[in-house]
């Protein structure tokens, strides 16, 4: 199996599995920046036997403070969430979403950082099927599966804290342009970015949904100085979108370290520098 295979998955691929009757858990993670929950757009069209999954409630855990707008949820409650969604040892997970690749990478990221095998994100989403879509909620047998890391901050993904971040050979930034570079940010209260990092934004990754074919990945990954041995970190808002920059990686053979605080992190910090535009940083 190739890099890109243990990551992605083909919508007809997912057909074919589900033709076969072989067993296979779909969960629907619908998130975008500006409507974070997704329910009601899972119950009026997912795909066969899927399971919604909240990214705000389940694939985050706002209790944490200090850690950014989306902290990541602890090993346990994972586990028994995952459990609620039906996910059993030895089956395959398939992960999509509708918009971005976002709440599927930040699904994928979480359930590999916490140990779970065989999870894959479907290539272009929702968008992507051109199956029958099924209509309201599942409500899955429990699955058994067990979570090999119970923090999932030092678990079988790597991970950078602010502390460590700015000193990371490739710092990559994740988020749209113009946040990169401090002229607009709807949702943090400072603008900007943390000095030295690059901008890759992840929508940068995706052609009509779906992701860039292996050779164009490749060749953005050398344009960046980037090999399987480089120190390299993404960031984005809160540690979701950075998860499709660290996927596109992954499916070249970089392992990629995510900051999961990201940018709602760091800009909280007082003393923490930022930098706008392609000027020098200053500090808070």
């Amino acid at each position: 199996m190739t890099d890109r295979d243990r990551v992605l998955i083909s919508a007809g691929e997912v057909a074919r599995l589900l033709d076969s009757g072989r067993p296979v858990t779909l969960l629907d993670v619908r998130w975008e920046l500006t409507r974070p929950h997704g329910r009601a757009a899972y119950e009026q069209g997912h795909l066969p036997g899927a399971v919604y999954v909240s990214l705000e409630n389940e694939l985050s855990d706002h209790r944490v403070p200090g850690r950014g707008r989306h902290p990541l949820p602890s090993g346990p409650d994972l586990q028994a969430a995952a459990r609620r969604w039906g996910v059993r040892a030895g089956v395959p997970v398939v992960v999509y979403d509708d918009w971005n690749g976002a709440g599927s990478a930040r699904a994928w990221w979480v359930l590999t950082a916490a140990g779970i095998d065989d999870v894959r994100i479907l290539d272009g989403g929702l968008s992507a099927w051109t199956g029958e879509l099924h209509t309201g909620p599942v409500d899955p047998e429990p699955g058994e599966v067990t979570v090999r890391y119970h923090d999932l901050y030092s678990g079988a993904r790597r991970t950078v804290t602010a502390d460590r971040v700015s000193g990371v050979a490739v710092l990559l930034d994740a988020r749209a342009p113009e946040r990169f570079r401090g002229e607009r940010e709807p949702v943090d209260p400072v603008a900007g970015h943390i000095p030295g990092a690059v901008n890759l934004p992840s929508t940068s990754l995706l052609a009509g949904g779906r992701f860039r074919d292996h050779d164009e990945l490749r060749r953005l990954v050398r344009d960046l100085a980037i090999d399987p041995e480089t120190d390299v970190a993404a960031y984005c808002g809160s540690g979701v979108t950075a998860a499709v920059v660290v996927a596109a990686l992954a499916s070249v053979g970089v392992d990629a370290a995510l900051f999961p605080g990201s940018w709602s992190q760091w800009c909280s910090e007082p003393g923490r520098p930022v930098e706008v535009g392609a000027g020098q940083g200053r500090s808070r």
